[in-house]
């Protein structure tokens, strides 16, 4: 058992209190604990009440650590927790804060998913299998996500692809027409498009080259593949060796015979 004996407000945080109890300073806590224990100068508190104070001020920090968090965008539980915990608290005390922010509506995993699927569906290239892993990641249930992406619809989905489509069309237009889906398709996979959407795009986009933008492909790579090869091999085996690269890479025989005609004029 022990008597507080001086309470005073602490000079960098005025909304904590430092309490001394018979005459040595014990603890701070912050201004809801003084007022909801309506701690005051010759209170006796004995250990448990000391310990009970304590813990009350734990929880408080924490929320305020939580509210911090929260200041800067939406949370899911999930982060919240981990955040908490990064601090080293006890699993009771982050328990406390989430309870009490679930009852003052600072934390719904269903709003938050709403709103991240509507921010990426409207400002990312970002597709529902990339959405949806980032949202598991987040610790939001799978009827949420569900619910959430179905404002993501296949139509929306198409749309965005197809965009995204014709800027990669123009990204790999010096690759092979072949080697340049491959590339679109592994890019719309890893912007989390599924298989269904990429067949539409395929049906919707335009990929068709002229005469001269598939020229300037198989020009643009027969250079890079003679440099790296001319000085390696000569007569039979360069040209085997040229023709095995660019047919890997997409090209038609016809073209390539070409290619190395001129390749061969150019040099004589």
């Amino acid at each position: 058992m022990g008597k507080i004996t001086k309470i005073t407000k602490q000079v960098k945080n005025d909304e904590r209190y430092n309490l001394f109890i018979d005459g040595i300073y014990a603890f701070s806590v912050d201004e809801s604990v003084l007022a909801k224990f309506q701690l005051r100068k010759g209170l006796e508190v004995d250990e448990l009440e000391i310990s009970e104070l304590q813990y009350e001020d734990d929880v408080k920090k924490a929320f305020n650590k939580a509210i911090h968090y929260l200041s800067y965008r939406m949370r899911t539980e999930r982060e919240i927790r981990d955040h908490l915990r990064e601090g080293d608290l006890e699993d009771d005390i982050i328990g406390e804060v989430i309870h009490k922010l679930n009852e003052m509506k600072y934390i719904n995993d269903l709003e938050f998913a709403h709103a991240f699927v509507g921010t990426h569906m409207n400002t990312s290239d970002k597709g529902p299998t990339w959405i949806q892993g980032e949202l598991r990641r987040k610790g939001v249930d799978d009827p949420y996500i569900e619910e959430a992406l179905s404002a993501f619809t296949e139509d929306k989905q198409v749309d965005k692809a197809v965009a995204l489509t014709e800027k990669l069309l123009q990204k790999y237009r010096k690759d092979s027409k072949m080697i340049a889906r491959q590339k679109i398709e592994q890019n719309l996979m890893r912007k989390g498009y599924p298989g269904s959407v990429m067949k539409i795009v395929w049906e919707t986009v335009e990929s068709d080259r002229n005469d001269d933008e598939r020229w300037d492909a198989v020009y643009h790579q027969g250079l890079k593949a003679h440099r790296k090869l001319s000085g390696k091999y000569e007569g039979f085996e360069y040209n085997q060796k040229m023709k095995q690269t660019l047919y890997r890479k997409g090209f038609s025989i016809e073209d390539i015979d070409r290619l190395l005609e001129e390749i061969k004029e150019n040099e004589e």
